[in-house]
C-alpha cells in the first residue's frame, strides 16, 4: 500500500457504531436530580428577580409581573441552554447524569434550546388546563404535581426509558458515573 494512502478495512464498523449507548439513569435518580435542580433554581430566581427589580425600579412584587415572568423565562433558557450544551448542569454533575444527542454526541446549542422549550411540557399542560377556572393555589399545586408524576411515569413507555421531551428534542439522558475500576484498585 502506498505510504500516503490511509488504510481502510471494509469490515471495521464506523466509530459511532462501535461504542454501545450508555445506560439511562434510573427514574428515581433522574427525579432526584430534577428536584435538586429546582432547589438550585431558587438562587437563579433570586438573583434574576433582584436584577429585574433593580433595573425596572419595581416597588411591588406584583408590578411588572408579566415582564418579570418573561425575563425569568429568558434567564432560565440561557442557564439551561448554556449548561446543557456543555453536557451537564450542577445538579446533573451531582447525580452523574449527562445530556447527549441521540447518537451520544454533545448537544448543540440549538438542540439544547429545543430541549428547553419542550421541557416546559412538565408544567404548561396543567397550568393551561386550570387557567380558565380560577382555582385556589392548593388545587393548582395538586394538579401540577399530579401531571409531573404522570409525565415522569410516561418515560416507562419509551423504549430507552427517556423522558418524552428528550425523545422529541433528539436528546438522551445518560449515566455518567465514573468507572468502578478505580475504586476496586484502591480497595484491592
Amino acid at each position: 500500500m502506498p505510504q500516503g494512502t490511509p488504510s481502510t478495512h471494509p469490515t471495521a464498523p464506523p466509530r459511532t457504531l462501535a461504542t454501545p449507548l450508555a445506560p439511562t439513569p434510573s427514574l428515581g435518580r433522574r427525579m432526584a436530580c430534577w428536584l435538586y435542580e429546582g432547589m438550585l433554581m431558587f438562587g437563579v430566581v433570586f438573583i434574576a428577580g433582584y436584577l429585574f427589580g433593580t433595573l425596572s425600579q419595581t416597588r411591588h412584587a406584583l408590578d411588572n409581573r408579566h415582564a418579570l415572568q418573561a425575563f425569568l423565562f429568558v434567564v432560565f433558557g440561557i442557564y439551561f441552554v448554556w449548561f446543557w450544551s456543555k453536557g451537564q448542569t450542577l445538579a446533573m454533575k451531582t447525580w452523574h447524569i449527562r445530556v447527549v444527542d441521540h447518537s451520544g454526541a454533545p448537544v448543540s446549542q440549538p438542540r439544547a434550546l429545543l430541549r428547553y422549550v419542550l421541557s416546559w411540557l412538565w408544567f404548561l399542560p396543567p397550568l393551561l388546563a386550570v387557567a380558565p377556572f380560577g382555582l385556589p393555589v392548593g388545587e393548582i399545586a395538586v394538579l401540577v404535581i399530579g401531571w409531573i408524576l404522570v409525565w415522569a411515569l410516561l418515560s416507562r413507555l419509551h423504549p430507552q426509558h427517556q423522558f418524552w421531551h428528550d425523545a422529541l428534542a433528539g436528546t438522551r439522558l445518560i449515566d455518567s458515573k465514573p468507572a468502578a475500576s478505580g475504586q476496586e484498585s484502591r480497595h484491592g
